[in-house]
């Protein structure tokens, strides 16, 4: 472990071995910080937080500290960050509070680049891209493999589903589908996320059939409800299409994004 003179390491908190802490860093009593991290300088990490091996932490990143939530009243909560992440520079990260999840979870391999925000309570799978300045609310969920372009601003209690892809400065309050891709204000199914899934190595099979159930679900001809059987009659094990209904059928506190001329749930 390397800490710089300039640092301030806490009692109480634990530093994985072969950490290095940067100058004027601050950690806080409760962080635990996992092997093989990196902070470069001005982190600050407080609270009860947790964060995994091989972090790569920027300056003035500020991780764990009260959520921005007007009830919020000192409870003991928690941030939870995975395995391998990078955090740039002015990244904030909140734990969850009492009226949510008690915890914010990030899973492993995600990158959150300059300034994004996540928010209290949200619940962020593995290998997740925030780019420069995306607004994530509390409670939101982000499915793996998802990404979401600068400036977004996604609502309170949105689900992103996997493999997703969120365009730039989109507003998002509605729900996204896994492979989906929505852009613009207020943010519209615009067609699949193809070239994650091509990244994600899906084979040409596994991506026609989620294009044709696509296309079958949101077309005009039938009521979105009977789209749904359809889809589930032409591709009853088709796994990838199957999660894709899962995610319908499951809901969420969000209606779910369409594109901009479908058939609307009746």
């Amino acid at each position: 472990m390397i800490v710089h003179p300039s640092a301030i390491v806490e009692a109480g908190a634990e530093i994985g071995e072969g950490a290095e802490i940067g100058p004027f860093c601050h950690i806080g009593p409760q962080v635990r910080l996992g092997p093989g991290a990196r902070l470069r300088s001005h982190v600050v990490i407080a609270g009860n937080t947790v964060i995994g091996a091989n972090a790569s932490i920027f300056p003035f990143a500020s991780i764990g500290h009260a959520p921005q939530h007007l009830k919020y009243k000192g409870e003991d909560t928690r941030l939870v960050i995975g395995d391998n992440c990078l955090v740039r520079e002015s990244v904030t990260m909140n734990p969850g509070t009492v009226q949510g999840r008690s915890e914010t979870t990030v899973g492993d391999n995600c990158a959150f680049f300059t300034g994004a925000h996540v928010a209290h309570d949200c619940l962020i799978g593995s290998n997740v891209t925030l780019i420069n300045n995306v607004m994530l609310a509390g409670h939101c969920v982000v499915g793996d493999y998802a990404t979401i372009a600068g400036g977004s601003g996604i609502h309170q209690f949105t689900r992103i589903g996997h493999h997703a892809y969120v365009g730039g400065l989109a507003a998002v309050e509605g729900d996204v589908i896994p492979f989906g891709m929505v852009l613009g204000n207020r943010a519209y199914l615009s067609g699949l996320n193809v070239i994650g899934m091509k990244r994600a190595g899906f084979n040409r099979e596994a991506v026609r059939n989620v294009r044709k159930a696509y296309r079958m679900l949101f077309s005009d001809d039938l009521t979105f409800k009977e789209n749904i059987d359809e889809v589930q009659g032409e591709y009853p094990e088709d796994p990838l299409v199957q999660d894709l209904l899962s995610f319908i059928r499951s809901g969420g506190d969000r209606a779910i994004c369409f594109p901009r001329q479908a058939p609307r749930p009746s």
